[in-house]
């Protein structure tokens, strides 16, 4: 066995180990190449996005009211007397000229019928002068009568004719009072409890207010606009208080009740103060509303909204979808590529949860309205569907469903019938 090398043969073996060495660490390095982990691509974000659209939006304005009866009558004693009667339950509904109260008619009756007998002894008196005139006239024209006597004729003939004239007064008068003595109800509506007793000395010397008469199956709504209001209402051409034709809509108000309950009925504004109180910066205004069922009570203070403008046309996006900053308001719209472009835009008056867009952007124009708070300007986006799509969907299908279920039930009744 040779334990020696020559020199050729150990620069043949260092070569060789240095190729396998080598080839060893490219194997290595081609292993680790493909078995280390992979960096995953970056998702896309997911958006939901909602056209932009035309509506016709209606602009409101809220304020505070207090109702009050369309009229609102007190029923006075207007003569003097105890009261006798009462002829109606308090709180209820009576009719125009219903008898309510019975005073004391005995000095009233008593007083006409003096006035009756001294208007018959007037007369009887007026007769006698007309007799004795026409006796003397053609006495006087045969010379027989002075003119002295006649014109003492004339002058008594006068006198009982005026005399008639003020017995006749003084009986309508009395008749009048009499008839004041029974008290009616000026209107229909609701009388309130009474103010007086029975047997209390009522009238111009005692206690006058009888009761009270509320008629509210139309009452009116009073709330004050600034002046602010005023001068926008004029720039949208609207007189508040007058109706306009050339409009198809006029400016009406609904109310919230105390519990919070949209009042059915819409009112309508019939008037408006014509100068603001230069105290408050106010001006009243008046509307008329409708109350069959009385759920509205006279002095009740309520939520009051007026319908100031309807915007026809307008651009709408949800509230949701713009970020307001000092800048001012933008917006994410997603290009045709699927990239997303910040927008900044000019908003309008707010409509509930959505925002009318004066300028910034078009009809048909997709906006996000849901994760764009991950979002710069450019990113490519992934589009999801909206929940109210979603929804839909989900509706269409089932509605697929029931119906080819119910062709199906069609085609075995006939399959039997056959």
């Amino acid at each position: 066995m040779r334990l020696f090398f020559s020199k050729h043969e150990l620069k043949l073996r260092r070569k060789r180990t240095i190729a396998a060495i080598i080839c060893a660490v490219v194997v290595l390095g081609v292993y680790w190449i493909l078995t280390r982990p992979q960096k995953a691509a970056p998702e896309m974000p997911t958006v939901i996005v909602e056209p932009v659209v035309k509506d016709d939006v209606e602009i409101y304005g809220e304020y505070v009211g207090r109702i009050r009866a369309q009229q609102f009558v007190e029923v006075r004693a207007r003569v003097e007397g105890y009261l006798e009667n009462m002829l109606f339950a308090e709180g209820t509904y009576v009719n125009k000229n219903q008898v309510l109260f019975v005073i004391n008619q005995d000095q009233y009756r008593a007083k006409a019928d003096k006035a009756r007998a001294q208007l018959k002894k007037d007369e009887a008196q007026a007769l006698k002068a007309e007799r004795d005139l026409k006796r003397i006239r053609p006495l006087f024209e045969q010379n027989a009568a002075s003119q002295l006597d006649l014109d003492n004729a004339e002058a008594a003939y006068e006198s009982a004719e005026a005399t008639v004239a003020m017995s006749e007064a003084d009986l309508a008068q009395a008749e009048l009072e009499l008839g004041y003595t029974i008290v009616r109800s000026p209107l229909s509506g609701h009388i309130s409890e009474r103010n007086v007793d029975l047997g209390t000395l009522v009238g111009p010397g005692g206690k006058s207010l009888l009761a009270t008469i509320v008629k509210s199956d139309t009452v009116l709504v009073d709330f004050s606009m600034t002046a602010l209001d005023y001068l926008k209402s004029k720039e949208r051409n609207i007189n508040l208080g007058q109706q306009d034709s050339t409009r198809s809509w006029q400016p009406n108000i609904t109310i919230t009740l105390a519990d919070n309950t949209v009042y059915p009925f819409k009112g309508y504004v019939d008037f408006a103060e014509p100068q603001v109180d230069p105290q408050t910066g106010t001006f009243s205004v008046r509307a008329e509303m409708p109350n069959p069922k009385q759920v509205l009570l006279p002095g009740q203070f309520t939520k009051v909204k007026l319908l100031l403008d309807v915007r026809e046309g307008a651009l709408v996006v949800p509230m949701k979808a713009v970020t307001i900053e000092k800048g001012g308001a933008y917006i994410y719209t997603m290009r045709k590529d699927n990239a997303v472009e910040k927008r900044f835009i000019e908003l309008g008056p707010e409509v509930g949860n959505n925002v009318v867009v004066e300028r910034g952007l078009a009809e048909g124009e997709m906006v996000v309205v849901e994760g764009f708070h991950k979002l710069t300007p450019g990113m490519k986006v992934r589009v999801s569907q909206s929940d109210a799509e979603a929804q839909d969907s989900i509706t269409a299908t089932k509605n697929e469903v029931v119906g080819a279920k119910e062709n199906v039930t069609g085609m075995k009744d006939n399959a039997k019938g056959e």
